[in-house]
């Protein structure tokens, strides 16, 4: 269905503040892409409202209108999800970046979707709070879009991903209703519609004010760097610590060629350059209890072969340690100004054996893969690194991302972690989940969205931009297995 841009344009100019219409295609260019770079679409038109009544008023016009719309806050998703595949109204959270209410008596703070992931820590540190869930992209990303994909990042081992430190929302529902999600409070006995619409990618409605759990901040703090001949010697100590009941903060890992890339960026050797794979282990909690769990996480990584082991006391220097890991990624983008970020997740047992298969799997691509993840809860992050415009280049890095993602959900796992599925894993959600399973996502998805205008063409597999999953169903159609009509959705 084709709309009316120009008509929209008028009357969105009128309803919204001066310049919170963006209309000029040279502007609309920062919108083509998030930070998944392999396929880029330009919206029509976009929006950047400030308040709840204007994203109200922005979705009633939709509804009016008949204009499917995509929710869109910093960007920085890596799945395709803040992307306008087809023409839609991109809706851009990123001028809501007030601090609502701040509530310490009650650990609690309400922000709008603007408000960037490392603001809420820093506006309460100063009286010895925090916030638990720190993406590696915290400086840039949104809490709305870390509600929209469920984020989790380096202490979601011990801590949990967004959707444990999220106690209501409020949200406008595609119509343009605003509602209340969630009491407030820990626990309630009603339907946790809340924790549905967390990790729903935009295609539920739009979330305008979020509250958020704060955590007191540990007496103590030790971060220790052990650095091994082998990824799989990596691994084994992963196992051992997790095994030996050490409940870190976070477990982070890198290989070689993440290691070599980090130093290059920093202008030194933090880490160890000779090393196959260093472990980052951080550990929280009071004075005596960090102490004896560092000497015992010491002691386990020794007993994996760990060649040296450093530890961090003092919050300079843990933050220097920190620092690598966070700039992983820029770090690598210095080298190849290209790359396509996987997030599987698998069972930390299966980890030596699935790092040495994606190793197989790059050398018969011809791709290289950096690997920097989240070791403690088994959630991989391989990089495919690659130059564009080689000629088919675009095409392998795909192929060899699917089969990552294959290998992680036949080792038990899943294909996503944090980052979503959005537009990008949409054609592999039929290798979890049954048609049955599927439909019944549908359903809940139609009860919020009846009509489909929120985010439309992501998640879910569909027959025009995933053929395999659609000839699968027509297969066990034929075969007479009777499957819901919403098995594959056009």
């Amino acid at each position: 269905m084709r709309h009316d841009w120009g008509a929209l344009e008028r009357e969105l100019r009128r309803l919204l503040p001066p310049r919170a219409v963006v209309a000029a295609r040279q502007e609309l260019l920062a919108y083509d892409c998030d930070g998944l770079t392999l396929n880029r679409h330009q919206p029509p038109l976009v929006v950047l409202p400030e308040t709840t009544e204007q994203v109200a008023a922005v979705l009633r016009l939709c509804h009016e209108r008949g204009v499917p719309f995509v929710a869109r806050g910093s960007g920085t998703g890596l799945s395709g999800g803040a992307v306008a595949e087809s023409e839609a109204l991109v809706i851009a959270t990123s001028r809501m970046r007030r601090v609502l209410e701040l509530d310490l008596d009650n650990r609690r703070v309400v922000v709008q979707p603007g408000v960037i992931n490392s603001w809420v820590t820093r506006a309460v540190a100063g009286d010895g709070f925090y916030y638990a869930p720190d993406p590696s992209s915290q400086v840039a990303c949104s809490i709305g879009g870390n509600v929209a994909e469920n984020s989790g990042g380096v202490h979601c081992l011990k801590y949990g991903v967004t959707s444990n430190h999220v106690l209501a929302l409020e949200v406008v529902l595609p119509d343009g209703t605003v509602t209340t999600l969630g009491s407030g409070l820990d626990e309630s006995p009603e339907l946790d519609l809340r924790g549905a619409f967390i990790g729903s990618e935009g295609t539920l409605g739009i979330a305008t004010a979020i509250t958020l759990r704060l955590l007191r901040a540990p007496q103590s703090v030790a971060v220790l760097l052990a650095d091994f001949s082998s990824m799989e010697a990596a691994g084994e100590a992963v196992r051992l610590v997790t095994a030996a009941g050490v409940l870190p903060a976070g477990m982070e890992m890198m290989d070689r060629l993440t290691i070599e890339a980090v130093d290059d960026y920093l202008g030194h050797d933090e880490y160890p350059r000779d090393a196959a794979a260093v472990l980052l282990i951080e550990l929280d909690g009071q004075q005596r209890e960090v102490a004896a769990a560092a000497e015992l996480a010491a002691g386990l990584c020794r007993q994996a072969g760990a060649r040296s082991l450093r530890q961090a006391w003092e919050e300079e220097e843990r933050a220097l340690l920190w620092k690598g890991r966070k700039s992983a990624i820029s770090a690598l983008g210095r080298r190849f100004p290209s790359y396509y970020l996987q997030d599987g997740v698998v069972p930390r047992s299966a980890l030596p054996r699935v790092l040495a298969a994606i190793d197989g799997l790059s050398r018969r691509h011809g791709l290289p893969v950096a690997n920097v993840f989240h070791a403690g809860d088994g959630n991989l992050h391989p990089l495919i690194l690659y130059r564009d415009g080689e000629p088919g280049v675009r095409e392998r890095v795909q192929e060899l991302g699917a089969d990552i993602l294959r290998l992680c959900v036949e080792a038990g796992g899943s294909i996503t972690g944090e980052h979503g599925v959005g537009s990008d894993k949409r054609c592999y959600l039929d290798w979890m989940y049954s048609p049955d399973d599927l439909a019944t996502m549908q359903l809940l998805r139609n009860a919020f969205d009846p009509l489909r205008r929120a985010n439309p063409g992501k998640i879910f597999p569909t027959p025009r931009s995933c053929a395999e999953s659609a000839r699968r169903v027509q297969v066990l159609r034929a075969e007479g297995v009777q499957l819901p009509e919403e098995a594959v959705v056009f």
